[in-house]
C-alpha cells in the first residue's frame, strides 16, 4: 500500500479521537491551582444527584463533540455537587456542608458554597474569570446551540461591553450558532 494511505488513515483516526474527547471534570480547588499555572476561565456545572435536567445536560449537551471540545480548549471544567461535602476555599473563607446527612436519600442539605454563589435551581452553570471572580450564572438545561452563545460570549469577554439589557438581546439576535445538535 502507498504511504499516503497510512497517513490518511492516521489523520482520520486522530480527528475522530479529537471529536470524541470527553470533558475531564476537576474539583474547584484543582481548577484554582491550574489557574495559577495557566490563567483560564472556569466553567462550573453545579448539579445535584436527584436532578433530572442535570442528567440530561450531562448526556445531551456535555457529550456533544462541539460543546466538549470548546469547553476543553477554553475553560477549566468543574463539576460541583450542590449538596455534596467537598470543602471549598474561596475568598479567604472555607465553605462546607455541615448539615449533610449521608443516610438521606434524594434531596440533601445545600452546600454553603452553593448558597454563596446564589444558586437557586439546578442545573446552574457558573462562569469564573481567570482571576477566579464569578462572572455570571446560567440557570437551567441548555441544548448545545443554546449553551454555545454563553460559552463563546464569556470566553471572548463580550459580556463586558453590555451596559443595558437590550445590549444582550441584540447580541443574542445577531449570534450565529455553529455547534451541531
Amino acid at each position: 500500500m502507498k504511504p499516503y494511505f497510512f497517513i490518511t488513515l492516521a489523520l482520520i483516526f486522530n480527528s475522530n479521537l479529537i471529536l470524541a474527547q470527553k470533558i475531564q471534570w476537576m474539583s474547584f480547588s484543582e481548577a484554582q491551582e491550574a489557574q495559577k499555572k495557566e490563567p483560564k476561565k472556569i466553567f462550573m456545572d453545579v448539579y445535584t444527584e436527584w436532578c433530572g435536567p442535570c442528567k440530561l445536560l450531562d448526556k445531551n449537551t456535555f457529550q456533544n463533540p462541539d460543546v466538549s471540545r470548546y469547553i476543553i480548549e477554553n475553560y477549566y471544567a468543574v463539576k460541583f455537587n450542590a449538596e455534596g461535602v467537598e470543602e471549598i476555599k474561596y475568598y479567604d473563607q472555607t465553605f462546607t456542608n455541615p448539615n449533610f446527612d449521608p443516610n438521606r436519600k434524594g434531596r440533601n442539605a445545600t452546600h454553603q458554597f452553593t448558597q454563596f454563589l446564589g444558586v437557586k435551581g439546578y442545573p446552574t452553570m457558573v462562569f469564573f474569570s481567570e482571576n477566579g471572580d464569578p462572572i455570571m450564572p446560567l440557570v437551567g438545561y441548555q441544548k448545545p446551540k443554546q449553551i454555545e452563545l454563553f460559552l463563546k460570549m464569556i470566553k471572548q469577554g463580550d459580556y463586558q461591553i453590555f451596559s443595558k439589557p437590550e445590549d444582550f438581546e441584540n447580541y443574542r439576535k445577531n449570534f450565529v450558532p455553529r455547534f451541531r445538535g
